[in-house]
């Protein structure tokens, strides 16, 4: 049995997917009645639960083997916090597997956790990676750049951006930080080949693609491939915090002033980290995109 908290996000549903493919028994935790409902009609066993309300979680571990946490927030709102949901959520479920005896545990933390990072993203996927690494199960960790595929919010805004009604597309800062997409098929191959593999057991893994680009050709080949041509408009990014702020309490603030800050920092790692680890060479960002960009402009 294998246990899915985050299954209803960008990564979970292409993970449940690749999962009942394979025929793997899932449980899956799910907040809203409604969705646990649809699971259950796909034969998808569904517990109503919260890893931030430890209430929640007794119990629903028991004949699990593998726990699968992918839950995390981009942004804070309300008493949604990285601290509440990423650190305490993840100490929450940890305890429940340790009193079920789960064989092992998967944490999605992501490239650049650290616990001297000026970002709260960054600290709290560092603090619940420590964790996991502290509760004595057997751990994997995978620490992704940028995942791009069908329905990641990063693509949904570019797109958006790229699609509002301005002749130029505007970049904050001189947008040259390097990033390194991974397609989210190439990223569920990774996962796939470390359920059955022990000699995955206690390690941590950066995951990236074939390719370290800056945002601003991140930008321009999204553009080309949902077919509009515009020129990148930077702006100062002096002026983009002052606006980023101004606008952060409110629905209109398409970006908080954390992840304005983590735009403009390098997120990269090794480029044959794929290769080396899983054997494999995951797509080019370009062809990823020609899997998915035309639906998903036409949907934005």
């Amino acid at each position: 049995m294998i246990f899915i908290a985050g299954s209803t996000g960008f990564i979970g549903k292409h993970l449940l997917k690749a999962l009942t493919e394979k025929n793997y028994k899932i449980r899956c935790l799910i907040r809203k009645p409604k969705q646990a409902r649809t699971y259950e009609k796909q034969g998808i066993e569904a517990i109503i639960g919260d890893i931030t309300q430890r209430d929640t979680l007794y119990g629903i571990l028991t004949g699990v083997r593998m726990v699968v946490h992918l839950v995390g927030i981009i942004e804070e709102k309300g008493n949604q916090t990285f601290k509440k949901v990423h650190v305490e959520g993840t100490k929450n479920l940890v305890e429940e597997a340790k009193k079920a005896g789960v064989e092992h545990f998967f944490y999605q933390s992501a490239l650049g956790a650290s616990l001297d990072s000026p970002a709260a993203y960054h600290r709290t996927k560092a603090e619940a990676e420590e964790i996991v690494r502290a509760s004595g199960i057997p751990f994997t960790i995978f620490r992704p750049s940028l995942i791009v595929g069908k329905g990641d919010g990063f693509t949904k805004k570019i797109l958006e951006l790229i699609k509002f009604p301005s002749p130029v597309i505007p970049v904050p800062g001189k947008g040259k930080a390097l990033f390194q997409p991974i397609y989210i098929g190439d990223w569920v191959e990774c996962f796939l080949r470390i359920i059955e593999n022990p000699n995955a057991r206690d390690k941590i893994y950066e995951l990236g693609g074939p390719e370290q680009l800056s945002y601003n050709e991140i930008v321009k080949l999204i553009a080309e491939a949902s077919g509009v041509r515009k020129p990148l408009f930077h702006i100062p990014m002096g002026l983009a915090n002052i606006g980023v702020r101004l606008l952060e309490k409110t629905p209109l603030s398409p970006v908080t002033s954390e992840q304005l800050m983590l735009l403009n920092e390098d997120n990269i790692c090794d480029k044959q980290s794929v290769r080396k680890n899983f054997g494999f060479k995951p797509l080019p960002f370009k062809e990823a995109l020609s899997l998915f960009i035309s639906r998903q402009a036409q949907d934005s």
